[in-house]
């Protein structure tokens, strides 16, 4: 969908930029973080600097290999949420389990998000779908956003499949796609 000047510009989500994401040994470890963190970087750094809303999604979950006490559930410190950047909490898969989160978004106009962010396979999938559903524009971006390594098989084919699932759901581009068309909505 090609961006208009007109259009307010997008929000910046970020799911579950956590710690216990990027900490070896963990369940849920993702094997390529630290190349999805820095895209993510990227985009934060391109919102901030334009003033553009910025969103931060936290998964709290209760399960058990989730301990929502532990330290591992903190952010990790290059993406922390600054002042004036608003957070949601969702125990869900779907940052629409969060009912601040759900009434946020159906009292904004022109709704149109970027997901960025670790849980692709969880989190992004579960939001873009239930986004589709409620008629909010989701766009995903590719190389800003990782998900666990499966159980068996090729961790990149196994991406490249929730990848081409969530094409169903929402707009896929590339950050650097993101961020040049970003540029035709500057304030």
């Amino acid at each position: 969908m090609p961006v208009s000047i007109h259009d307010d510009p997008p929000i910046l989500v970020c799911a579950d930029l956590q710690v216990e994401y990027l900490t070896p040994g963990r369940r849920h470890v993702i094997l390529d973080g630290d190349a999805a963190t820095a895209r993510c970087m990227e985009l934060l750094t391109l919102w901030r600097g334009n003033l553009w809303p910025v969103m931060h999604l936290k998964r709290i979950a209760q399960a058990a290999w989730f301990n929502p006490a532990s330290r591992l559930t903190d952010w990790i410190a290059e993406a922390k949420p600054r002042p004036g950047e608003m957070t949601f909490e969702h125990p869900l898969p779907s940052a629409y389990s969060s009912s601040r989160f759900v009434d946020y978004m159906s009292n904004i106009r022109n709704v149109r998000c970027v997901l960025a962010g670790f849980s692709l396979d969880e989190t992004i999938l579960a939001t873009a779908v239930d986004g589709f559903h409620r008629s909010h524009r989701y766009e995903v971006v590719t190389d800003a956003v990782a998900c666990r390594q499966p159980g068996t098989g090729d961790a990149a084919a196994y991406k490249r499949a929730v990848v081409n699932v969530v094409g169903n759901f929402a707009t896929i581009h590339s950050s650097a796609e993101q961020i040049r068309t970003s540029g035709a909505v500057a304030v």
